[in-house]
């Protein structure tokens, strides 16, 4: 008995001290703040007027268990009708917040730049941003974990969300919990992502759905599902290939093309077709290609991109990103743009075979970021005691995660894809509709790799029927350049209201 008593007494003492170490978790965590401001937007010469709340909800897992402080920024229309569209929309990385979108063209004010050139310093312009959805739908800007304001509370660390599966979870987990506590369950939604944001939503499209939350449509801008597309690995010639039509548009953006002509997606046809009738066979061949072929494609590569049918004899056929951004303008002494390749640089070591900078993101980041900034603390009203993360990457222990449920067994990180995920959400789910806005100048997640992605997707033609391809003459960021930004508008509006036809 005496026995018994005592592991009574041990098992009491021990549950007493987990509690306290709960609650002392507790006691120190943050919590959620939620700050309230009025706002206004004019579109097409109508005025909506709306309700915003920026800062933190608390994202619990599926035992109800805390786990986070998950940063937002939501725009609510006042006086909204019946069955008002939501949008939730988030940037890549991984590990960037979603500033860019929220500043560029999803929020009632956009940051002004001088697209495509440098910006003059502070003070920078905030101005009325015609090109918002705002007229046809609320937004929900996201801000993932490690960004914004978002971070982990509870027994939760970093690792628990810097991965592709942690990602996708935790971004479902948010969503599906927002519209629960704003009463939004049988609202029309949306998911918009850009650059990883996009391989981010189709994990997300499925995730949702497999929960019972089916979407009415997905927006990807700026597209990437497989990771082979990006990564110049040995012995693999896919990303050679998928990067060859936007070199050659952007050199015959840079008038470096001798018979360009005036239309650029003509052009850009023609490359394509040049890829995959001459360029990738010949790639294929490897060495068993004849000198005589490979001295006729250097020479139509040449032509294609301005760069010289010696360097491409020299390089193998084979330039790989960085090397096409030195070799361009080699001669002009400047550097070409990854994120949007019509902007240039000072080229700083011109004997060097590698990029060492991107133009676009030195020329807008100072105007998006303190322009941003000063919004988020102003207009939007949240406390100055709070810190916003632009992006995670300097955030302790932050390292990706690149396992992926169904891919992980494959071995390399190169063929990571949540291209299966969007074939299941799309063959299971006969009504949802993918837009993807692809810029022409983009040589961060190239054009011709998206499309290489999506005629590669193992599904029926009823379902590839309701993905929808829009191109912009622009960048990864194509809505800087404005011609673009008022197509991306007219674009996701007419996506948005065809979806809600029935």
């Amino acid at each position: 008995m005496k026995f018994k008593f005592l592991i009574v007494a041990f098992l009491t003492i021990n549950l007493s001290f987990a509690q306290q170490k709960e609650a002392a978790i507790k006691e120190a965590d943050p919590k959620a703040q939620v700050f309230d401001s009025k706002h206004s937007v004019t579109i097409d010469g109508k005025t909506i007027n709306l309700n915003a709340k920026a800062g933190t909800m608390e994202l619990k897992d599926e035992n109800n268990k805390p786990i986070a402080l998950f940063g937002f920024t939501a725009y609510f229309k006042e006086n909204p009708e019946k069955n008002r569209p939501i949008i939730f929309a988030y940037n890549g990385g991984p590990g960037s917040s979603s500033y860019w979108l929220h500043m560029g063209i999803m929020g009632p004010k956009r940051i002004v730049v001088d697209d495509p050139n440098y910006n003059q310093p502070a003070p920078y312009q905030l101005v009325n941003n015609e090109f918002s959805i705002l007229d046809v739908a609320d937004v929900v800007m996201m801000d993932p974990v490690g960004t914004g304001l978002s971070v982990p509370i509870g027994e939760s660390t970093g690792k628990d969300f810097w991965g592709v599966d942690q990602d996708i979870r935790s971004v479902s987990l948010f969503i599906m919990q927002f519209l629960k506590e704003h009463n939004r369950l049988n609202s029309p939604k949306y998911i918009l992502g850009e650059s990883y944001g996009t391989f981010r939503n189709a994990g997300v499209m499925n995730y949702l759905l497999g929960n019972g939350y089916g979407l009415n449509g997905v927006i990807m801008v700026s597209a990437v599902f497989d990771l082979r597309t990006l990564f110049f690995a040995p012995n693999e010639d896919m990303s050679y290939v998928v990067h060859l039509p936007t070199m050659a548009a952007t050199s015959w953006y840079h008038n470096k093309v001798e018979k360009k002509g005036t239309d650029l997606p003509a052009f850009v046809q023609e490359v394509r077709e040049f890829t995959e009738k001459d360029y990738m066979p010949a790639l294929f061949k490897g060495n068993t290609l004849s000198s005589n072929e490979r001295i006729g494609i250097a020479q139509k590569l040449q032509a294609y991109t301005g760069i010289s049918a010696e360097i491409w004899e020299r390089a193998d056929l084979k330039l790989n990103a960085g090397e096409y951004f030195q070799e361009l303008l080699r001669k002009e002494g400047k550097t070409v743009g990854r994120l949007d390749s019509r902007y240039s640089g000072i080229n700083k070591d011109p004997m060097s075979m590698d990029s060492f900078t991107d133009p676009q993101s030195d020329a807008i980041s100072p105007a998006y970021t303190m322009g941003f900034l000063d919004y988020f603390h102003g207009a939007l009203n949240v406390s100055k005691d709070l810190n916003y993360s632009t992006s995670a990457y300097s955030k302790e222990g932050f390292k990706w995660d690149w396992k992926h449920k169904g891919t992980d067994s494959w071995g390399a990180d190169a063929s990571v894809t949540t291209l299966p995920d969007m074939e299941n959400a799309l063959s299971k789910d006969p009504n949802v509709k993918i837009l993807i806005m692809n810029g022409y100048y983009d040589l961060a997640t190239v054009f011709y790799g998206l499309e290489h992605s999506i005629s590669h997707l193992n599904i029926p033609k009823s379902a590839s029927d309701r993905i929808i391809m829009t191109y912009y003459e622009a960048g990864h960021m194509m809505y800087t350049d404005l011609p673009s930004a008022k197509l991306f508008r007219e674009d996701l509006k007419k996506f948005i209201q065809d979806t809600l036809r029935k």
